[in-house]
């Protein structure tokens, strides 16, 4: 069963770890350098062109910071990747530990199904957090770190409770239960600050936000869909 369990995960977190790495490039880390850029000032929101009062009024150019070595770049991208697949191939040893723990409860798991146990990992790990702890872009103040991270994980074990209970609970106040750990982290409230401070502009922000989520819920399908494969091979 280890050995099973193993490579299944193994497999799936490789594949959805590399996935994962190749959406950021495309889709998330250019908003992330933009964001650096106006967390060092190379950039500012309200200054993309600064008009000079009088008759000869001319746009006054920001300077542009020179770009980074490209070994620079390739370490950094190396990272990017090296560490998509540790944390999903983590990931996949619970999931599919949650596939062992079902298929000794009599469940079938395939490809179809494991595509939703990953789309409830996306769920409980990512977007319920995110319901209350958006992505950031980087300077984007924020509340005390240790306050985020507590937050963070009770919302995800509240999550990942919530969803076994409404998807195994065969009875109506099991489902009813799950429901109330879905929405207590979030009835409680997730800790922010008072204001609001970004430097970056609101629709950078936004586009990052939206983008983070899409790759994950794609990263976490594939995760999911990868591991039931191999999972239901190595059963029949």
């Amino acid at each position: 069963m280890f050995k099973q369990i193993f490579s299944s995960a193994l497999f799936a977190g490789l594949a959805a770890g590399l996935i994962s790495a190749l959406l950021q490039f495309w889709l998330v880390t250019p908003l992330l350098l933009e964001g650096e850029e106006y967390e060092t000032g190379a950039k500012s929101h309200f200054a993309g062109v600064l008009i000079v009062e009088g008759e000869d009024q001319k746009p006054v150019e920001i300077e542009e910071e020179p770009a980074p070595p490209t070994s620079e770049v390739l370490a950094r991208h190396g990272m990017t990747v090296a560490m998509n697949m540790i944390v999903f191939t983590g990931f996949a040893l619970v999931l599919v530990a949650g596939f062992a723990t079902a298929t000794t409860a009599g469940h079938v798991i395939t490809a179809k199904s494991g595509i939703l146990w990953g789309l409830a990992g996306f769920i409980a790990i990512q977007l319920a957090p995110a319901a209350g702890l958006y992505p950031e872009l980087p300077g984007t103040p924020a509340e005390d770190v240790y306050l985020r991270q507590m937050w963070w994980i009770t919302t995800v074990i509240a999550t990942i409770v919530g969803l076994a209970l409404i998807a195994f609970g065969n009875r109506l106040h099991w489902m009813a239960l799950g429901a109330l750990f879905l929405a207590a982290p979030h009835i409680i409230g997730a800790p922010h600050l008072e204001f609001y401070a970004g430097v970056a502009p609101p629709e950078l922000s936004a586009l990052f936000v939206s983008r983070t989520l899409a790759v994950a819920c794609a990263t976490w399908a594939v995760l999911g869909g990868v591991a039931g494969a191999i999972w239901h091979r190595q059963t029949i």
